[in-house]
């Protein structure tokens, strides 16, 4: 496979290099969770997409917290070298490893089903998985794969859990979305590959431009029952996020790493919208990297449109309706 010719170009590199000096000058000091008490002993946590990255590092500090945490993984391999090293660190004995494919919405409703039998609480939804790079494609259940792994898998797993965090709360739904929503499109019609959003990975910016969406209407129809719902950015990531792209993507991103965010800085705002005492009560917002409120774009905050989402997603999913809140 040839380089493309624009990449070969010196000015490339050194546009590149420049993004990365910038990207590593923008980098601050923000919340530390080594000075936040908050002890989840007692309370139960689910991670989705746990096995590595970012949702490997939230759920470690869950599960430093004491919190009975739940990876949800889509790979049980990948997710059982996860359960030991986070035991093995934590000395949290009630980490538990359960099968969760996103991108499935049977899978999502076997997961529902065996947490509704097995947990009689749950404190903490952090809904991680998520997916980039992937080309079209529809899944045997006529959805689009990365608009099903990002947004309609979670939009259906949160709906099934509403009644136990309902039942529990005060608890928190933390949605990871990404910086690049402000890139994407909201339309219906991508759920189920009728129409393609245009550009390079257009499917991930509106697939999280759609989290978002969900994230605050959500929060809307939760008002009152002390569940809040926030979404969060975690910032360009040093993670393997990069895997389905080409090898010029994955070389330029690598070349990138010493310039980007870790893991474990990454999970900050997720970790700050889910333990935080700063947090509690706060519903309806987005959290940038450096977990300071910021506007989302103004799609994100358009009431007539996540309405007419949330009535799409609950049409694909097969949900008589949304929350009853």
């Amino acid at each position: 496979m040839a380089v493309p010719s624009g990449c070969r170009h010196p000015a490339w590199f050194l546009l590149s290099l420049l993004l990365g000096l910038l990207l590593w000058g923008r980098r601050r000091r923000g919340w530390d969770p080594r000075h936040c008490p908050t002890d989840l002993r007692g309370r139960t946590a689910i991670v989705t997409g746990a096995n590595s990255g970012i949702g490997k590092c939230v759920a470690l500090e869950l599960a430093r917290r004491n919190a009975r945490t739940i990876l949800a993984c889509r790979s049980l391999e990948r997710g059982r070298a996860a359960l030991d090293e986070i035991r093995a660190v934590t000395g949290n004995a009630a980490v538990l490893l359960r099968e969760l494919d996103t991108a499935s919405l049977a899978s999502v409703r076997a997961f529902a089903r065996s947490v509704l039998r097995e947990e009689p609480r749950l404190d903490v939804l952090v809904l991680n998985a998520g997916v980039t790079g992937l080309p079209f494609a529809v899944t045997a259940e006529g959805l689009e794969e990365t608009f099903a792994t990002n947004y309609v898998g979670p939009f259906l797993l949160t709906n099934l859990l509403l009644e136990l965090l309902k039942a529990s709360a005060p608890a928190r739904v933390v949605t990871v979305a990404s910086f690049r929503h402000r890139a994407g499109t909201a339309d219906g019609r991508f759920l189920t590959g009728q129409r393609r959003p245009r550009g390079g990975d257009a499917a991930y910016s509106s697939s999280k431009l759609m989290a978002v969406i969900f994230s605050t209407e959500l929060a809307r129809r939760l008002r009152g029952t002390g569940v809040t719902s926030n979404a969060v950015s975690p910032g360009v990531v040093s993670t393997n996020i990069m895997r389905h792209f080409s090898w010029a993507a994955r070389a330029l991103f690598t070349l990138l790493r010493p310039f980007l965010k870790s893991a474990e800085q990454g999970a900050l705002s997720t970790i700050y919208c889910a333990v935080s005492e700063e947090a509690a009560g706060i519903t309806g917002k987005y959290f940038n990297s450096d977990c300071a409120l910021e506007l989302p774009s103004e799609a994100a905050r358009d009431a007539r449109l996540a309405r007419e989402l949330w009535d799409e997603t609950e049409r694909v999913t097969g949900l008589s309706c949304g929350p009853r809140c």
